[in-house]
């Protein structure tokens, strides 16, 4: 308990970490799609993982589940309205959007779950 405890508490470092998948998930979405690969998994699962990911990441590091919530949503609209003016990408997909979104709460969910059941609920 004490390993976990004292990994959960590099918010620093989880910091750190959200901000490198934040640009990955950057880079990915503003990539020409003449310049992606031309056979990827299933484009909604690629969403709702990478952004479960990031929310894990945002509140490890110490933010709460609203403002984690709001803000990692808020980083994925603006994504996807980003995309709008990149030559071979839709932008702006709301079915994109729900993904993420989906994938937001699955984190944070998974989170609180993994705080209250391996830490005891007191860590944050």
């Amino acid at each position: 308990m004490g390993f976990l405890l004292r990994l959960h508490d590099r918010r620093l470092a989880w910091a750190g970490l959200a901000v490198m998948a934040a640009l990955v998930i950057a880079i990915g979405s503003l990539t020409p799609g003449t310049e992606m690969p031309d056979s990827l998994p299933w484009d909604k699962a690629n969403h709702f993982i990478g952004y479960a990911g990031l929310a894990g990441l945002v509140g490890l590091a110490g933010i709460s589940a609203r403002p984690a919530f709001i803000g990692v949503v808020a980083y994925g609209v603006a994504i996807e309205f980003a995309q709008l003016p990149v030559p071979g990408r839709m932008g702006g997909d709301p079915w994109d959007i729900l993904a993420n979104t989906l994938g937001v709460l699955l984190g944070l969910v998974v989170l609180a779950l993994l705080r209250r059941y391996l830490l005891g609920g007191g860590a944050r």
